[in-house]
């Protein structure tokens, strides 16, 4: 049994502990399992390391992020410096075929759109992205369109998610329906059902996953 508010402290220590966030504002609660943070950052990459800190957290079944973008005025980039720093980083990044996302900057929130071959391109562009300086948010409509036209094997997702060691003894299943893949099941962390996700990903052809899986655990939640 973790208690709601042994939940809390494992949360908030896991925040402490990534270097990043050690002066971070961000007040979190707990209750049966349900996290949520709030609180202020000073860039976008912090707001996403404090969601990726939370997710790490064992009993953490759902997170509620209300975390705001402050950005320090020694750190503002107007909307053209952020749209032209987008642009060379693009360009010096091999995993990224520049030439098929089109950038959009608004008020610093950056929305990626495009096709593209497979998701670990679309990854690398949302990350690169949310490092540069004066970025409030990205909003990633990249969609995947492989041109391979291999039918997906159902099996074969099955069997890669099954010799992860990060998913092994999870139970997890897949559904195929044409360049669809949906997963199902439950594991006992987020960073479980990201990875299985992750994996599925990694399947040519594929277009889109539904990750459905749900996170549990074996423990029960108290006062």
């Amino acid at each position: 049994m973790k208690s709601n508010v042994e939940l809390q402290t494992d949360v908030q220590n896991a925040l402490k502990w990534e270097p990043m966030l050690h002066a971070a504002e961000i007040g979190v609660t707990a209750k049966d399992g349900v996290v949520s943070l709030n609180g202020q950052v000073d860039s976008y990459v912090k707001k996403t390391q404090a969601e990726h800190a939370a997710k790490s957290v064992v009993g953490v079944r759902a997170i509620i992020e209300n975390i705001d973008v402050n950005i320090p005025n020694q750190w503002t980039k107007t909307d053209s410096e952020i749209a032209n720093a987008v642009l060379t980083g693009f360009e010096y990044n091999w995993s990224i075929p520049n030439d098929k996302i089109a950038i959009k900057v608004e008020n610093g929130y950056v929305t990626l759109e495009g096709e593209l071959m497979w998701n670990y391109q679309r990854e690398a562009a949302v990350n690169l992205v949310k490092n540069l300086t004066g970025v409030k948010g990205v909003r990633n409509k990249i969609l995947i369109r492989s041109e391979i036209h291999n039918a997906i094997e159902k099996a074969e997702i099955e069997k890669a998610i099954k010799r992860n060691w990060l998913i092994d003894g999870s139970d997890v299943s897949v559904s195929v329906d044409g360049t669809t893949v949906t997963l199902y099941g439950r594991v006992n962390s987020f960073s479980q059902k990201d990875e299985a996700g992750r994996v599925a990903w990694n399947t040519p052809g594929i277009w889109q996953v539904k990750n459905e899986i749900k996170v549990e655990h074996d423990f029960t939640y108290s006062l």
